[in-house]
């Protein structure tokens, strides 16, 4: 395949970008780097099968011209922040609604057939049944975050039903691996590294989510893509996670004791009711079985997962 990756030197891209790669595509990647790295994809520069563009997918020329001649867009470029939409919710709109709208457009104009899009389980907010099945309603986001992958998401489906091009949205628990450069985990090891005998805990401590290796992640995303292919729906929505979840309490300890120390931990109290901040999803964990019927399913449990990348963060998986 002729595969554009936007997002492609970031965390979760650039795996994808090594799997696409590693397959014999042809890769374009579009990435502004401002969260991203080119030490991610370095690896990938000088083939002959591969293409780098530097650019702001805010700008629409930008994007026409990274969607030229290809036949799927990985549409992974986004702010990953959560927490950003409570100080800049304006943000959040241009680097995952307006850059989704943009691509659109090009896409209308161009002979692409299909969009993978990352989504994020935040689109469910708090939901009332856990595990969260993809056709929950009402889809009611907590956080801006979660309103602009929604947003996004409706933008997409919108698209493919008019201008003929067919969308699969993953809808991603919380992802997490080397090359990660935020999150709790990466937070954790930050804080302990400046203060071993203290450890901060945004929330108090029982907030429970999903974790997903992001190798397990891009292999489901390609696995479930070439599924997909194979069907007729013009737009399907599949949610990847794990079948168990884990503590923020029980990840500092996981932390904690891959590091060797004993820290104390404060816990902040948090906001609304033990959330680590305003908008934070406090319980989460999606059902993967649509997921586990095309034959895909998780190497590693949330508590893996976890060690595993403290381990890679730490430099000693």
């Amino acid at each position: 395949m002729r595969v554009l990756v936007t997002g492609g030197a970031g965390f979760i891209g650039s795996h994808l970008v090594d799997a696409l790669m590693e397959s014999r595509n042809e890769v374009r990647v579009l990435d502004d780097l401002s969260a991203g790295s080119l030490d991610n994809i370095k690896r990938w520069l000088d083939n002959e099968r591969f293409e780098f563009i530097k650019g702001d997918m805010r700008n629409p020329e930008i994007v026409e011209r990274a969607v030229e001649g290809v036949d799927v867009v990985f549409h992974l470029a986004a702010n990953p922040e959560v927490r950003i939409g409570a100080q800049s919710p304006e943000l959040l709109y241009e680097t995952n609604v307006l850059i989704t709208y943009n691509l659109l457009n090009a896409m209308r104009d161009s002979d692409v057939e299909y969009l993978v899009f990352t989504s994020s389980s935040t689109v469910y907010g708090d939901a009332e049944v856990i595990p969260t099945l993809e056709d929950y309603a009402p889809l009611e986001p907590i956080s801006v975050y979660g309103g602009a992958k929604l947003a996004a998401e409706a933008l997409i489906s919108g698209y493919a039903h008019t201008f003929g091009f067919r969308a699969l949205i993953f809808r991603l628990a919380n992802i997490i691996g080397e090359r990660s450069n935020h999150g709790v985990i990466y937070d954790f090891i930050n804080k302990l590294k400046k203060n071993p005998d203290e450890l901060e805990i945004l929330g108090d401590g029982t907030q429970r989510k999903s974790y997903l290796h992001v190798s397990d992640t891009v292999e489901g995303m390609l696995h479930i893509f070439e599924h997909f292919r194979k069907e007729s729906k013009t737009v399907d929505f599949y949610n990847m996670g794990n079948d168990d979840w884990i503590t923020v309490k029980e990840i500092a300890e996981i932390v904690s004791e891959e590091m060797g120390l004993n820290p104390r931990f404060r816990f902040t109290g948090g906001v609304d009711g033990g959330r680590g901040w305003k908008g934070d999803v406090k319980f989460m964990r999606l059902s993967i079985e649509k997921a586990k019927k095309t034959g895909w399913r998780p190497k590693m449990n949330s508590y893996e997962a976890v060690r595993r990348t403290v381990r890679e963060l730490l430099g000693t998986a």
